[in-house]
């Protein structure tokens, strides 16, 4: 059974940092890309970052360019989100998802990805 797992959220004030880990199990995602999503109450949910299977390729969304690090550990089949300088409006359920495409690229569109974690809240206080 494929799991994904997402930990790290919790409640922060405006400005601070958090650190998302998602840890795969059931299979390995090492030669596909993974992604971060969000769902803010009331909006749909929308692409924050992806990276490719090796990490040497990373996209981030303009929201959050410049504060989010997407980045992975293959060895340990676990990707990671760096939210520095949080601000209220990234308050969300934060999603981790998997791909099954073996390709080099990464992937904006949630479509694309096959399996996804269970979700973990952030809160960012202002």
């Amino acid at each position: 059974q494929v799991q994904l797992v997402e930990s790290g959220g919790g409640l922060v004030q405006a400005g601070g940092s958090l650190r998302l880990s998602c840890a795969a199990s059931g299979r390995t995602f090492n030669n596909a890309p993974m992604a971060w999503f969000r769902q803010a109450p009331g909006k749909e949910r929308e692409f924050v970052a992806a990276i490719n299977w090796s990490g040497g390729s990373t996209k981030a969304a303009d929201s959050v360019k410049g504060r989010f690090t997407i980045s992975r550990d293959n060895a340990k089949n676990t990707v990671y989100l760096q939210m520095n300088s949080l601000k209220p409006e990234d308050t969300a359920v934060y999603y981790c998802a998997a791909s099954t495409y073996t390709s080099g690229t990464y992937y904006t569109s949630g479509g694309m990805y096959a399996y996804w974690g269970q979700g973990t809240q952030v809160t960012v206080s202002s």
